[in-house]
């Protein structure tokens, strides 16, 4: 029985993964509201059932390779990757940018889904896909558990994320809690500052 939105949400209340303060997001920008995918992602059976949303979206597709980025997208993709029984690889950062270490490799005209925790601006996802394309392979899909973008981050492949909400963030020079003088968390993987 696949989870419907709400049943995620509440897994993510239950797990105390869904935050509330002033923090300062991966993408840099800043926002009242968190999902620390990390806190539901710590529970085999939560991870199971929320990417088993994502395989059965894309199961009937050819897909060779799950890909997806350090570190938040990792436990996703390799979820995916178990139950479409594929191969899983991951970019992480080095010098500021995503690449394949590792020994990872793609081919030309292998098919990769891109898999991600948590999207914002999309950023790591485009980096992602951008690798994918310079290899030469295909990018078939993105699949991702929370759309903070409510749907307006678009990647050109067809996409789908378990939860779509539209989180309002912010620049930081535009945020009304730092005007405020309220100080921000980063509880997120990359570092920013």
């Amino acid at each position: 029985m696949s989870l419907n939105e709400t049943e995620i949400l509440n897994i993510f209340k239950k797990t105390e993964a869904l935050l509330e303060g002033h923090f300062l997001l991966t993408s840099g920008r800043h926002s009242s509201v968190y999902f620390q995918c990390a806190k539901v992602l710590q529970y085999p059976e939560y991870t199971e059932k929320i990417c088993r949303i994502i395989y059965e979206h894309f199961k009937d597709r050819k897909i060779d390779t799950v890909i997806a980025p350090a570190i938040g997208g990792i436990v996703v993709g390799q979820e995916v990757a178990r139950q479409l029984n594929k191969r899983f690889i991951f970019a992480e950062r080095e010098d500021k940018s995503l690449s394949l270490r590792r020994g990872f490799s793609l081919k030309e005209g292998e098919k990769v889904l891109v898999c991600e925790d948590v999207v914002t601006t999309g950023g790591s996802v485009f980096e992602v896909i951008d690798i994918v394309k310079k290899c030469g392979a295909e990018v078939v899909g993105a699949g991702f558990i929370v759309d903070r973008s409510n749907g307006k981050v678009q990647f050109g492949v067809p996409q789908m994320s378990t939860i779509k909400m539209d989180v309002v963030s912010f620049p930081p020079e535009e945020c009304e809690l730092c005007k405020q003088g309220i100080p921000f968390v980063k509880p997120g993987s990359k570092k920013i500052l």
